[in-house]
């Protein structure tokens, strides 16, 4: 199979970089809009966080669906989505920042879970064939750790931007809105075009024997495949405990530390963090392989949350090392997390002899949508334990106390469990390349047995 050209690989990252102008913008800023600027209370908030979040994770199941029905000869399974849904999600993402004023509690909260829903949905069905295209493109452990680092530059880039530009304005005397109109607005355009590079640059070069799979089929590859049940579990608590984090983390500057440019230092930090790590990763995965680096780096982020939860109120230095301790494990677990992904695909191909990038995805993702509606809910609940005040200039003590819970003690017992769980996982890189070496031996095999009887046939 041929290396990766460069532009395939930037070209994908790109593709994560367009996800996160719609995700990241919705799991770092919405709960701020909704109590904010809607005047949705912090418990009924954080309600629809993890009641629309766990819709999310059915609709993913539908978007993986989906992908393994459709097949183009032009496109493939994945790119005609890309380029089709792009232009939807990016305007339901202005949609969900824009709740209309004047409205009662009660409408200002249906049209909230509704649009939220339908941002959702559309996220799915963009996300799903996105993250299963990488599986396509490669199968060298070396070059998925690429693609990892690729994607995951592409997202903390723009954390990066949204943090360092954006968090600093969301002061408590400001009227956010026009903040909000501004931003998603250029997201808008800007999406579409990171979109659409993905989707010229970024081809499948993995042979497939079924390019449109049967519901029987999607589920027969799911049944045994105990790698990925583990990834699952594990990734689904990850997420709850970074996304409690990434949900509090501008009330945890602007109100525990009284200095929301903190924010943008931390930021700041996080970005050259996954750069360095991006630059770095696939000598490391050659090195020392995926689990373990998954396994190291999810105990980095269990000790940046004890920092977190233990720095003071106002000691802004300690905070930021401590969140950026977290960042730095996050962004280690999320540059491999994919590859280990796209490995179970070659798992469950080998029990089954039928490749189903959409519907193990899917299932990959249901479980992270899950732990991020856990966690996005968690962050909510706990500012409502506190008492928080949207409209008070200074928080309680308690108030405080429920916000360093949520992005201190929280994301330290997920990460501790995640690794727990992935301490039983089997599927290593030298099993993985055993898997592919015998799937390539069964094409070959399957070839020649096609071939033989017309070589029979064959006058001596």
């Amino acid at each position: 199979m041929k290396p990766l050209k460069k532009i395939s690989i930037i070209g994908y990252g790109a593709g994560d970089a367009a996800n996160n102008l719609a995700f990241t913008t919705a799991t770092m800023f919405l709960l701020v809009y909704y109590t904010d600027v809607a005047g949705i209370s912090a418990a009924a908030a954080g309600t629809l966080l993890l009641v629309v979040r766990i819709f999310d994770a059915f609709a993913d199941v539908f978007a993986g669906r989906m992908v393994d029905k459709t097949y183009s000869k032009r496109w493939g399974k994945f790119r005609p989505f890309i380029m089709l849904g792009s232009l939807p999600l990016l305007l339901l993402t202005f949609a969900v920042f824009h709740v209309p004023g004047g409205w009662s509690a009660n409408a200002t909260l249906v049209y909230a879970y509704l649009s939220y829903a339908a941002l959702g949905l559309a996220y799915s069905l963009v996300n799903i064939p996105y993250g299963s295209l990488a599986g396509a493109m490669t199968q060298d452990p070396s070059e998925r750790a690429k693609l990892g680092s690729a994607r995951t530059i592409g997202a903390f880039l723009i954390g990066a931007v949204l943090g360092m530009v954006v968090a600093p304005m969301l002061k408590n005397d400001t009227d956010l809105q026009p903040i909000f109109t501004t931003l998603t607005v250029v997201f808008l355009v800007a999406g579409v075009a990171l979109y659409m590079f993905c989707a010229f640059t970024a081809k499948e070069q993995v042979q497939r024997d079924v390019a449109q799979v049967s519901l029987k089929q999607s589920i027969s590859t799911l049944k045994g495949n105990v790698p990925l049940l583990m990834l699952c579990i594990s990734s689904l608590v990850l997420l709850a405990g970074s996304m409690t984090l990434s949900t509090v983390q501008l009330y945890y500057f602007r109100d525990v530390m009284g200095n929301v440019g903190l924010y943008a230092a931390a930021s700041g930090i996080q970005l050259l963090l996954a750069l360095v790590l991006s630059a770095l990763m696939p000598r490391l995965v050659r090195r020392i392989g995926k689990h373990t680096v998954y396994m190291a780096f999810g105990g980095v982020m269990m000790l940046g949350g004890l920092a977190v939860l233990l720095a003071p109120a106002g000691a802004g230095v300690l905070a930021v090392v401590g969140v950026s301790v977290v960042n730095l494990g996050l962004s280690g677990v999320s540059i491999v997390i994919w590859a280990l992904e796209a490995d179970t695909v070659e798992y469950g191909e080998w029990k089954t002899g039928i490749r189903t990038e959409g519907i193990v995805y899917a299932l990959f993702s249901f479980t992270r949508k899950a732990g991020q509606a856990i966690g996005g809910a968690l962050a909510a609940y706990a500012l409502a334990w506190g008492g928080y005040n949207g409209a008070a200039a200074v928080q309680s003590d308690q108030a405080i106390l429920g916000i360093q819970i949520a992005a201190g003690a929280i994301p330290m017992v997920m990460s501790g469990l995640a690794v727990l769980v992935m301490s039983r996982y089997k599927l290593t890189d030298a099993v993985h390349a055993s898997i592919v070496y015998d799937i390539r031996e069964r094409r070959a095999a399957a070839a020649a047995a096609k071939a033989a009887p017309a070589n029979e046939d064959c006058p001596a």
